[in-house]
């Protein structure tokens, strides 16, 4: 015989809910959502319309998920993390953000307080991303990736397999990281040599490519479209204004390979 889930009379259920869950008090489970066996949903957590969630999930105290949105198995989602937001535009901004209405969140995966993911993102399994985290529309991350505190990820970043990127790091849209790449704290990249002219006319912002294994030193500054080769090593504090060779080591203001 299974087990009724442990719901608080004061929960709102529109969804499903599978055997031996438990609901806390105040939490919102929207219309045909989905929750999966043994998952615990505390106090005040949402849950949007037709979101799946995973066997043996847990959602801390005001944690968010959008509608649609999907989470693995054994996922646990911090207090006040918010999946599935939805990016929008104002007068001051020169693009207007285009995204698809899903976000999944792969197997064991942990997603840290006020950490914010937006719609249009996937995840891969056993990645971790850490509090005050943002993951713009069009992400793409990898397994077993570390994504530290407050590390910023702009629109359509690619990551690979068992990336880390250390705490306050900023990559900008269009960065592309492959697999078992290190991003040390407080990187930053741009993708934009001309900010005071309008996009169009075939300008187009272009991020930096840091290949398999290559090691981004302590606040290192990557300019954009520059390549970073695979196995190379861009030493603390360089600014990156050309492409580095694969294996090389570089360093300084400009970057300049050391031999």
């Amino acid at each position: 015989m299974t087990k009724a889930p442990a719901i608080s009379p004061q929960a709102a259920i529109e969804g499903r809910l599978g055997d031996e869950c438990a609901v806390g008090p105040f939490a919102v489970i929207g219309p045909s959502a989905i929750v999966g066996e043994r998952s615990v949903l505390h106090s005040h957590v949402v849950v949007g319309p037709s979101a799946r969630i995973g066997e043996g999930c847990v959602l801390h105290p005001h944690a968010v998920l959008g509608a649609g949105v999907v989470l693995g198995a054994g996922v646990e989602v911090f207090p006040a993390a918010v999946i599935g937001k939805e990016p929008n535009a104002a007068q001051a901004t020169a693009r207007s953000p285009t995204f698809t209405p899903d976000c999944s969140i792969g197997d064991g995966c942990s997603i840290g307080p006020h950490a914010t993911i937006y719609y249009g993102v996937a995840i891969g399994p056993g990645t971790l991303v850490g509090d005050c985290a943002s993951v713009r529309e069009g992400g793409r991350i990898g397994a077993r990736c570390i994504i530290g505190r407050s590390v910023t990820l702009n629109y359509d970043v690619s990551l690979g397999d068992e990336v880390k990127v250390m705490d306050n790091a900023h990559l900008t849209g269009g960065t592309a990281i492959a697999d078992r790449a290190f991003i040390s704290m407080g990187v930053l990249t741009a993708n934009d040599n001309a900010p005071m002219q309008a996009l169009g006319d075939g300008r187009r912002l272009v991020g930096p490519r840091i290949e398999v294994g290559a090691v981004i030193g302590l606040g290192a500054v990557l300019l954009p479209g520059v390549v970073v080769g695979a196995g190379a090593t861009v030493a603390a504090g360089s600014v990156v204004t050309r492409d580095v060779a694969s294996s090389a080591t570089v360093m300084g203001v400009p970057a300049r390979e050391k031999r």
